[in-house]
Order: C-alpha cells, then structure tokens, then sequence
C-alpha cells in the first residue's frame, strides 16, 4: 500500500511472543467467494485503515508457522496498492500499530527477509510506472489521511 505520491508505505507493527514489535506487510486470509485481489484490499482496509486500489501483484511468499501445536503452511498473495482513501487505523485487533513510513526507510524497517525483498521489487515498479495513478498528490488531497507521522518501533527485530 503506498500513498498518492509514491513517497510513503502503510506498514503494521504487531508485538512477537517475546513482546518484540515486529513490522511488516499487510495481509490475511481469503473468505470464501473472494479472489486473493479482493482480500487484499479488504485485508488492508482491515488492518491499516487506508482504502486501496490493487495495480499488479508484486509476488507469493510461502512460509510454515506453528499454531495451537500443529504446522501450518501459508502462501500469501501480495499486491502493489495505491491508496485512495481512509485514515490510519490500529483498531485491529491483531495490530498493535500502523504507520506510513517512506519508501527508501521500508526494507530497514521490515522484519523479514521476504517482505524486504517483494518491497524491493514493488519500489522498483514504482520508479518505472511514473503516472500510472494520474496526477501525484499528498495523502491529505487524495482523502487519505496522514495524522500517524511515519515511525519505527522499538525494538524491531530485522530478520
């Protein structure tokens, strides 16, 4: 998810088990009847706040977690968004924060190495896509609202 004028990504910070805040990438799971496009933007909506428009997908990060003592496998779909509208939210349950950070600070400030590199390569399609969203502006004229300054968290653990 970036702003209008390219410039900032909408990241979420969520605390590990170690009480660490971790920032990463928006996502979540697909409901049924959705396609992994719908979920994406319904899934950042959800944990940001911002509203968005998919561009292209970015890539598919596969990756296996433990949960209630059982393996799970997780392949999520990623997709480039532009933001069209909303205000930064943490009202998520699952998200301890949200905020935009600029485009050069995110692969510093993302906690794993699969998030870093589809970010590399989403800030790469931006720098070749100049005027793909029509006319650049701040998030405040295109309706999103830019009140949470762009931050780290403490104690970002980068994997």
């Amino acid at each position: 998810m970036v702003d209008s004028a390219k410039k900032h990504a909408a990241i979420i910070g969520r605390l590990d088990r170690k009480q660490r805040l971790l920032w990463s990438l928006p996502k979540g799971h697909i409901e049924p009847g959705e396609t992994p496009e719908e979920a994406a933007v319904r899934e950042v909506a959800e944990e940001t706040g911002i509203v968005g428009r998919v561009v292209r997908p970015i890539g598919t990060i596969d990756y296996w977690f433990v949960a209630d003592n059982r393996r799970v496998h997780k392949t999520v779909h990623h997709f480039l968004l532009y933001a069209v509208g909303g205000e930064l939210s943490d009202e998520d349950v699952e998200v301890t924060e949200v905020a935009w950070v600029p485009l050069g600070e995110l692969e510093a400030v993302l906690a794993y190495a699969d998030e870093r590199r589809l970010a590399r390569h989403a800030i790469a399609l931006l720098g070749n896509a100049a005027g793909d969203a029509g006319p650049l502006a701040s998030p405040e004229s295109s309706g999103v609202s830019a009140r949470e300054q762009p931050r780290r968290g403490t104690g970002t653990e980068l994997g």
